[in-house]
């Protein structure tokens, strides 16, 4: 993966300066801003994605040259024009008469060049930069959720948006920078033909800007790279500040953090207005350049031309070339930052596609059959998110079918990461997880998808309808399945009661709802998966008495002829299970149905006792500081 720059207090970078540090947001932001000038890695991964467009790109590429060559070829007619069409007979009328056509099929050319340019290549990168967004978007839908764990929603969502935005930059006007080359050079071979002395001594002031150049550039990337964080830091800041707003009014944050962010904006501000004074300060001194540059071709072209050593059609070609001498060499010079901050964006997203896919199918993976029975066992599991330390230590159960089994235990003790264990989310370090006898990593993920249905604490709806919603993990679902799925569960009251019924859009995450309500749509889509294995993770320990009453109810419905594995806080909702399994530490501590383990007067007992299983307030070990 690309370096990353962490923005801490006292962090100096070589030049000196410190850094914006983010006192709220994101302290992380990107230190290749500017990657490599060219890469040959990264310019060969993104010509796989320009390859099926090739054809579009030599189109392009062969408008520019023609646009170009007219750029360079209408000084030479109207030099032309001059020197032979002002003249008071039938030779300068017909010259006149050829400068006008000449000129006339260079506008024609100049125009449709240009305008078969813009079209074919803007369509071309667009094209090119949809097909990177979707081979983003398709990779990180397949790619561990260890690697999303570790990886802030922000930065992917910047090199989905900023990183390929920066390609499609590059993308429009890498072609541009082939036609700006061939300018540049052919003005300089026209001025050479037309009159080499004359071209000599124009061509002196290009010292001047290389000169300029070397110590303008250094200067200006630090500029550019310090507005670049400064923007990311403030960025970051804002999108905290909204995310949290409800955090922010219930501490009634708004002036500190008003003041925080204004710190951040002004620094920002402060560090494009730096940046902007760099990217200004050349126009002057190009333009000034330019100036000298004509008043030379001026006084000594009009001297030449006084002595009749030049002609005046000559000068004035001279003076239209030197107009546009400079207008490649700006032209170039943006792009050098531009194909910098590509490459520095390319590097990021190619980081992106090729994060390895450490839970995939195995070649002889074989599918779980529609009519699996639903039996799990645990066979000597150890597991941790850090193998060094593991949160599941040689942990076995089994679970026949159709039964319900409730894992419990104190917070930390592994119960959410043996089910993240069953769904294949991660991989075990040792032993087996088994479902109907076969160990998950010799299954499919697909079918593993359709026969365990996962009920979380915070239920996640999506945008779209209430209907798309319940039928998410089954899009053949008929409305009539969908309806019935709802009325089994006890959602159907409240949904109808709201204004498009089943068509009702949800809000982000399904913020309209309550979380009850939320709570019984997703038991809906689980009912309407029809998978053969439930998981409940806590379904039911941040919701009111009266709609845990609801889900109870629901939860018969909905683990009928299934086997269900339950995590609950609430220990109270479990007494009915099949089997408890408790655990503490990461291994098994007792195991048995609710009235043994009550008998037994182990953890189990002595949770129950505790105002019915509200546990998350007990000491436990030093051992079980390892995330659930």
């Amino acid at each position: 993966m690309s370096e990353e720059l962490e923005v801490e207090r006292g962090d100096i970078r070589d030049n000196g300066r410190r850094p914006p540090r983010a006192v709220v947001g994101s302290q992380r932001v990107e230190e290749e801003i500017f990657g490599r000038l060219f890469d040959r890695t990264i310019v060969s991964r993104i010509w796989d994605f320009v390859r099926p467009y090739r054809s579009k790109l030599i189109i392009s590429v062969i408008a520019v040259l023609v646009f170009t060559a007219t750029q360079i070829a209408i000084p030479l007619i109207i030099s032309y024009a001059i020197d032979n069409g002002l003249v008071a007979d039938a030779a300068g009328q017909a010259a006149l008469r050829t400068a006008m056509i000449a000129f006339a099929c260079a506008i024609a050319l100049n125009y449709g060049a240009a305008w078969v340019q813009e079209s074919v290549v803007g369509k071309a990168a667009e094209n090119v930069l949809f097909d990177i967004r979707t081979a983003m978007f398709s990779h990180l839908q397949d790619v561990s959720l260890s690697f999303m764990d570790k990886t802030e929603v922000g930065r992917l969502m910047s090199r989905l948006q900023g990183d390929v935005n920066a390609m499609q930059e590059f993308l429009e006007t890498s072609v541009l920078s082939v036609g700006d080359i061939v300018l540049l050079f052919g003005i300089i071979a026209s001025m050479l033909w037309l009159n080499v002395q004359l071209g000599l001594l124009t061509l002196c002031v290009l010292p001047i800007l290389f000169l300029v150049r070397i110590v303008w550039l250094p200067r200006a990337r630090v500029a550019f790279m310090d507005a670049h964080i400064a923007n990311s830091v403030t960025n970051g800041a804002l999108a905290e500040a909204i995310h949290g707003v409800r955090t922010v009014q219930g501490m009634d944050r708004q002036q500190v953090n008003f003041a925080l962010y204004t710190d951040k904006a002004h620094a920002t501000l402060m560090a494009h207005r730096t940046a902007s004074k760099f990217a200004q300060v050349m126009v002057p001194i190009v333009d000034s350049l330019t100036g000298i540059a004509m008043a030379v071709v001026v006084v000594v072209g009009g001297s030449m031309v006084l002595d009749q050593r030049l002609e005046v059609g000559v000068m004035v070609a001279f003076l239209f070339y030197i107009q546009r001498f400079f207008d490649p060499i700006r032209s170039l010079t943006m792009q050098y930052s531009v194909m910098q901050r590509a490459m520095a964006s390319g590097q990021r997203l190619i980081d992106v596609l090729d994060v390895p896919v450490d839970i995939a199918d195995a070649p002889d993976a074989v599918d779980l059959p529609h009519s699996t029975k639903g039996a799990v066992e645990f066979r000597n599991v150890t597991f941790g998110y850090n193998p060094a330390h593991p949160v599941l230590k040689n942990v076995s159960f089994t679970i026949n079918p159709g039964e319900t089994v409730a894992l419990v235990g104190p917070t930390g003790s592994g119960k959410s990461s043996a089910m993240s264990l069953l769904n294949r989310f991660y991989d075990v370090q040792g032993g087996q997880v088994l479902v109907d006898g076969t160990d998950v990593r010799d299954l499919t993920l697909a079918s593993l998808g359709r026969e365990i249905a996962m009920v979380l604490q915070e239920p996640y709806l999506f945008s779209g309808t209430l209907l798309e919603n319940i039928r998410y993990n089954k899009q053949d679902a008929t409305e009539e399945d969908v309806i019935a799925a709802a009325k089994a569960v006890g959602a159907h009251d409240f949904i109808m009661a709201l204004p498009l019924g089943y068509q009702t859009m949800m809000g982000e995450r399904g913020g309209t709802l309550s979380l009850g309500q939320r709570q019984l749509v997703s038991f809906a889509r689980a009912l309407v998966a029809d998978a053969r294995i439930l998981v409940l993770d806590e379904a039911t320990a941040s919701i009111d008495s009266y709609t845990e009453m609801l889900i109870q109810k629901a939860l018969v419905t909905l683990l009928k002829g299934r086997t269900g594995l339950v995590i609950a806080h609430r220990l109270a909702t479990i007494r009915d299970a099949d089997k408890i399994i408790v655990l503490q530490a990461g291994e098994v501590l007792e195991q048995g149905n609710h009235d043994a383990l009550i008998a037994n007067k182990g953890l189990y007992a002595q949770l129950y006792s505790v105002n019915y299983g509200s546990f998350d307030d007990l000491p436990t070990d030093a051992g079980e500081a390892q995330s659930s």
